[in-house]
């Protein structure tokens, strides 16, 4: 499981090391690995051009150490210098082995960047000298390798409000922050190395599941299992006007963990689904619900309520959240909007939602007692207790109509075989994605083509 700490939980875990050991020394464990992922990154070391972004923090001297690593392995590094206060001992030590101190022209013959101008806990944005050397580097197209987290964003909501580093490689050290899994900022670190530089840290805020913690909460069948032990869902999805998303949504879930579903909705969208999927029954006792996917005109708003308040647990997706109100204890409601979608339900702007994605999850997630799955490019999954999960294991081909659908399914299903709010939406998500990735196969796919792949990307998951 990837975790996300917070910046006050990340200098609490470092001074409580740095009390412990010599002076320096987890400067130079940062720099260490830093100097080893920018090596990877450009593929060997012996004459590649570095130019290194100083500023005055300690991620500067993070960078500067680092490039006399490098300079020591035959790389030409030149620092910028951003500060006046840039870190003396880092400094010391590039220019004791041939690095030499530049101008931000060097930028335009450099092989590679590295952003060391603020460190986690700057402010969102950078200053006009910062940001016209990263607007130098994007110009020129030369890559930029984060130290930490790429300047500029907001490392503890992962909100980029202002101007801010895009890097090729993010190289962070002793634990994930919440802006390398929270987008926007997410999609400005590209991919995140972690380095470990033995910190002893407390419970994330945010965590991210991996793949042997999805197969650890998985409902697998025992031997004795039936198709009512395994778990039934109902679902009241679909309309005359969108029939398509009754099929897609029981595809969804009868590729999940349960022994039944049970459609309940108009006879010509019920003949529908029959026809694609004749093992679905009528109406009758259900362990979970999925409702709202397609409703349209068949929403029922009371009818809805009144499961709302009932004991099975609901996943509430598309029209079904126009039922949704902040009476009542709905701890067992896991609500499936989109950035629009919960905008509406906040009264706010959508674009405001997509910026501060994190917050309104959680905002939601406590006005309403549920557990809201904001669905995007990264998934961000909140509880009405504060935790949050976030899946970021999505293509972007998966943003093609009908495919919250399948998810709502599959979400249901991991709900009647007995998981939690939280753990349907994380599981959900994780194989919504991987199925979405095993069907693109790096193009095109369809919300039934990634409903149909769910079998496989389970198997895979399970083997």
């Amino acid at each position: 499981m990837r975790q996300a700490h917070t910046v006050e939980q990340v200098r609490a875990a470092e001074a409580a090391l740095m009390a412990k050991l010599p002076e320096g020394t987890l400067m130079q464990r940062a720099a260490a690995g830093l100097a080893v992922a920018v090596s990877n990154f450009l593929g060997g070391t012996y004459g590649a051009r570095v130019v290194l972004l100083i500023g005055s923090g300690d991620n500067g001297g993070d960078a500067l150490y680092a490039g006399a690593r490098l300079a020591r392995r035959g790389a030409q590094v030149t620092a910028v210098l951003l500060s006046s206060h840039a870190h003396p001992g880092g400094l010391a030590a590039l220019l004791a082995v041939g690095g030499r101190v530049g101008a931000t022209s060097d930028i335009v013959s450099a092989d590679v960047v590295l952003d060391g101008i603020v460190g986690i806990g700057g402010r969102p944005g950078l200053r006009p000298d910062a940001l016209a050397a990263v607007q130098l580097a994007e110009q020129y197209g030369v890559p930029i390798v984060a130290v930490d987290t790429p300047s500029g964003v907001d490392v503890d909501t992962g909100e980029t409000p202002e101007p801010h580093v895009r890097a090729a490689l993010t190289v962070t050290f002793g634990t994930h922050k919440i802006c390398h899994l929270v987008d926007p900022a997410a999609s400005a670190c590209g991919p995140v190395h972690l380095i470990d530089i033995g910190l002893d840290l407390p419970p994330a805020e945010v965590q991210s599941l991996q793949a042997a913690d999805v197969r650890a909460l998985y409902p697998i069948p025992h031997g004795e299992s039936d198709k009512y032990s395994r778990g039934v869902l109902g679902l009241m999805v679909g309309s005359p006007q969108y029939p398509g998303a009754a099929v897609i949504a029981t595809t969804g879930a009868l590729a999940g963990p349960i022994g039944m579903v049970r459609y309940v909705g108009p006879d010509a969208v019920a003949a529908a689904v029959r026809e694609a999927h004749p093992e679905v029954v009528g109406d009758g006792r259900v362990q979970a619900w999925t409702i709202g996917s397609g409703l349209g005109d068949e929403l029922d708003v009371p009818r809805i309520r009144e499961l709302l308040d009932a004991d099975e647990p609901v996943v509430l997706d598309a029209d079904g959240l126009k039922a949704l109100d902040d009476s009542g204890d709905h701890v067992d409601v896991l609500a499936t909007p989109h950035a629009g979608e919960l905008a509406r339900l906040l009264g706010v702007e959508r674009a405001t939602v997509e910026a501060e994605r994190l917050k309104y999850a959680r905002l939601a997630a406590e006005r309403f007692d549920v557990t809201v799955l904001l669905k995007g490019a990264t998934t961000v999954i909140a509880g009405p207790d504060g935790e949050v999960r976030v899946n970021t294991n999505a293509t972007p081909w998966l943003a093609t109509a009908g495919a919250g659908d399948v998810l709502a399914g599959l979400c249901g299903s991991l709900l009647a075989a007995g998981l939690t709010p939280l753990d349907a939406a994380a599981v959900g998500a994780y194989l919504h994605a991987s199925a979405a990735n095993l069907s693109s196969s790096g193009g095109p796919t369809t919300a039934i083509a990634v409903a149909q792949a769910l079998p496989e990307a389970t198997r895979l998951l399970l083997s």
